[in-house]
């Protein structure tokens, strides 16, 4: 599939959803947030966004490097998923996450 072609990830959605799909997964997530909101307003299936490794990395390595601060970026970044549109988000921080969330009560 062409990165640039929005159109035909959409058109890739709609033979999943034609073939009985139970639920639409965009991956990577950061990279196609455009992609996973138009999927959110155009199927009536679960959406699922799947934040992989190598966005969980890039975040890690700039933590350890000090150029960020892992928790608020990691937590943005479910956070543009989540407001793009996912019903679900697949992430390597689901623990750390789902920390972080509990200590912010």
């Amino acid at each position: 599939m062409d990165p640039a072609n929005a159109r035909e990830a959409l058109r890739e959605v709609a033979l999943d959803v034609a073939e009985g799909a139970d639920l639409v997964m965009v991956k990577p997530a950061m990279p196609y947030l455009d992609i996973l909101a138009q999927v959110r307003q155009q199927f009536e299936l679960p959406t699922a966004a799947y934040h992989v490794s190598g966005e969980y990395a890039m975040i890690k390595a700039a933590a350890q490097n000090g150029w960020i601060d892992e928790r608020q970026v990691a937590l943005e970044s479910l956070l543009s998923i989540k407001r793009a549109g996912a019903d679900l988000i697949l992430t390597y921080y689901a623990k750390e996450a789902a920390q972080w969330l509990r200590e912010s009560r």
